[in-house]
């Protein structure tokens, strides 16, 4: 089985056993809060991109230094815009999915310096960052 398809069980396995109904989860209730900060690498002439270098050290390095306010992160890599012939619009897009904003600030404030020096490693793309509160995690019903 491959690592993907591991961590995708693993997402499944995990949302499944946090939905108590068929119900959608309220993910902005109290005590469920659940922010995802967006780093999305925007493609253009010039860009570069290691996605091995990314996979491989920066997330697990930023992860790493997030500690148990992480609750897991994602990758994507991008492969087609809007449709199969469009460019895409982000060669990738890293997630963090985080229990308290206001520590996940403060740890990267307190390592910014480390982290743009690692981000030198694998792109010159100056990343463009959201961060959202998740207020909803739907499933699909249909079986």
């Amino acid at each position: 089985m491959t690592p993907k398809i591991k961590f995708l069980l693993l997402l499944a396995i995990i949302g499944l056993a946090s939905c108590k109904t068929s119900q959608l989860i309220h993910a902005s209730s109290a005590g469920n809060e659940l922010f995802k900060v967006a780093i999305l690498y925007p493609t253009g002439e010039g860009k570069t991109f290691d996605m091995d270098y990314y996979e491989r050290k920066h997330m697990p390095m930023v992860a790493a230094l997030l500690g148990k306010n992480l609750q897991f992160y994602e990758i994507d890599k991008g492969i087609a815009g809007r449709t199969p012939t469009d460019q895409i619009p982000f060669l990738a897009i890293g997630y963090f999915y985080v229990k308290d904003v206001t520590e996940y600030n403060k740890v990267i404030a307190e390592n910014i310096q480390a982290i743009i020096i690692d981000i030198k490693k694998y792109t010159n793309i100056q990343p463009v960052i959201q961060i959202s509160d998740v207020r909803r995690i739907g499933f699909n019903k249909v079986k």
